[in-house]
């Protein structure tokens, strides 16, 4: 649309004094560009079309770091440079490299006093670690490895690098209560995965070097499905590579503890210890190559302020000889930046381009952890967070909720207001204008038991106080299924759904003022 200029007035007025004349000055308004001309070109036969690729049986269910990704990237680089739209990266590379790692059980040695001890049996290692050799003649013992207010199993103690034994359970008091508590109930201390957990936290925060946990019960618990996996080859877990963890941790038996503290059962007393112990490690982790995939638009007016658009590229690929394809997870979500970055890119070339610039930012790993958006946010963010005004992102809109059967025009929105009051209302208000979607808030609610808010890679973004909105369509029956598949889509909604968010970004990047964030956390 040409730029429409209109006449504020132009008027003559005779001074009382003379004859002589004063014209005001000429007026220019520049007339707001309607969206709709570009938001139109969103159609459900474009977005069907890529989608019965994107989630094809060719793809292998885009699985992170195997081939059917490497397919799903070049895939998507092609659309852009088919749209003649940059990396924000470098001339031609739209590939932002994700080191990852597969973190697989390792090899592990434990002597005490000239006895070595069996793994599986005695010990278990907790995760991964990369190859050592540790040999130490004295540990410290930190009794049950508590730090809470009303009771420290570290005070005095100096910890940080250093080799650390622990035990689990909680000590009470004489009338049967917990020291932390003051009541019979099991505290986040006393037992099981959360006491772990805690106490694990403790030893992070402390900087200790190799935590030893001696824990009978759940050693038996565990020991003989991380023999069997580890003898499969079925334990690893893919993380982030920058993120692997620093601290050993060790899951000790009875007999094991007691060769490092005779006295162990029943001594609570944090102490330093002597002892003869020696670990050694060999890794069997294995480095994975991924990719988030970048395209960028640069703002006219406020190119440094960013708006990211994202959704993730991979699913679960292959299991048991079955491909999950993932068209609604999250297929529906990456065609629809594909077409949002085109409608975008038609307004750019009509001399409508966005004020503030927009990132499109496909993610890898989300299905392992959120990887891809963690490495882009806490790692190595290609524009500074603090530039970034807001993240759309978007995984799930091309179905329908069975709780929504019979009422379909709807999305769930989780977020929009958590940090940004303006935001939100932005969002209500586009909407109205432009889609007239149902905007259900179902899932934003706090005490949402699925926890939704934390499970889609907009929360890296979020935990950052930058404002996000996620779209969301609801689980249902094909939900990380092999059924999972593009005939089930419903491109009529998954077009309606794809305009409102490339509305919401389109007054984001061109309003007049960056939004506020008036809910931020620390």
């Amino acid at each position: 649309m040409k730029k429409l200029f209109i006449i504020a007035g132009i008027a003559l007025t005779t001074l009382s004094c003379g004859t002589s004349q004063q014209q005001t000055p000429t007026v220019e308004t520049i007339a707001p560009i309607d969206p709709t001309e570009y938001g139109t070109s969103i159609t459900s036969d474009e977005l069907k079309e890529m989608l019965y690729t994107f989630a094809s049986d060719e793809f292998e269910g885009r699985e992170t770091g195997e081939k059917g990704q490497k397919m799903a990237v070049e895939y998507l680089k092609q659309h852009y440079v088919d749209m003649n739209i940059p990396s924000p990266i470098s001339e031609g590379d739209y590939f932002q490299e994700v080191p990852l790692l597969n973190q697989k059980s390792p090899q592990t040695e434990i002597t005490v006093n000239g006895v070595q001890f069996k793994n599986y049996a005695d010990y278990v290692m907790s995760g991964a670690a990369s190859s050592q050799a540790i040999k130490a003649s004295d540990i410290v013992y930190a009794g049950y490895g508590i730090e809470d207010e009303k009771y420290s199993s570290y005070e005095g103690l100096d910890v940080e690098g250093k080799i650390v034994l622990i035990k689990s359970g909680e000590p009470k008091n004489e009338d049967g209560t917990y020291v932390t508590s003051g009541a019979k109930e099991d505290t986040k201390w006393s037992v099981g995965r959360q006491a772990l957990s805690s106490k694990r936290d403790v030893a992070r925060k402390k900087g200790i070097k190799t935590l030893l946990i001696m824990d009978n019960a759940y050693l038996k618990m565990v020991a003989n499905y991380m023999e069997a996996a580890a003898k499969s080859g079925s334990d690893g877990r893919i993380t982030l590579k920058d993120k692997q963890e620093d601290m050993l941790q060790i899951l000790v038996s009875e007999k094991l503890g007691a060769s490092l503290l005779a006295s162990i059962a029943t001594d609570d007393t944090s102490k330093t210890v002597k002892t003869d112990l020696e670990i050694d490690v060999t890794s069997n982790s294995e480095e994975v190559n991924s990719e988030n995939v970048v395209a960028f638009i640069k703002g006219s007016e406020k190119p440094d302020e960013i708006i990211v658009i994202s959704a993730h590229l991979d699913h679960e690929g292959v299991k048991n000889g079955e491909i999950y394809n993932g068209a609604d997870d999250d297929g529906s979500g990456t065609v629809a930046i594909l077409e949002i970055a085109e409608a975008f890119k038609k307004a750019q070339d009509a001399g409508h381009g966005p004020k503030r610039s927009i990132l499109f930012l496909h993610v890898t790993g989300e299905e392992k952890g959120l990887l891809g958006s963690s490495y882009y946010a806490d790692i190595d963010p290609i524009f500074p967070l603090k530039n970034t005004v807001a993240n759309l992102n978007i995984d799930m809109i091309g179905r329908i909720d069975p709780k929504r059967t019979g009422d379909r025009n709807y999305v769930y929105l989780i977020g929009s207001d958590k940090l940004s009051t303006e935001l939100h209302n932005i969002s209500e208000e586009v909407n109205k204008k432009y889609t007239n979607i149902a905007l259900d808030y179902t899932y934003n609610d706090e005490n949402d038991p699925n926890r939704f808010y934390y499970r889609s890679d907009h929360y890296n973004f979020a935990k950052n106080n930058v404002p996000i909105i996620f779209y969301f369509n609801g689980t249902h029956d094909d939900y990380h299924k092999p059924s999972d598949t593009p005939d089930k889509i419903e491109y009529d909604l998954l077009e309606n759904r794809t305009r409102l968010v490339f509305y919401t970004a389109w007054e984001l990047a061109n309003r007049e003022g960056r939004i506020s964030v008036d809910k931020a956390t620390e």
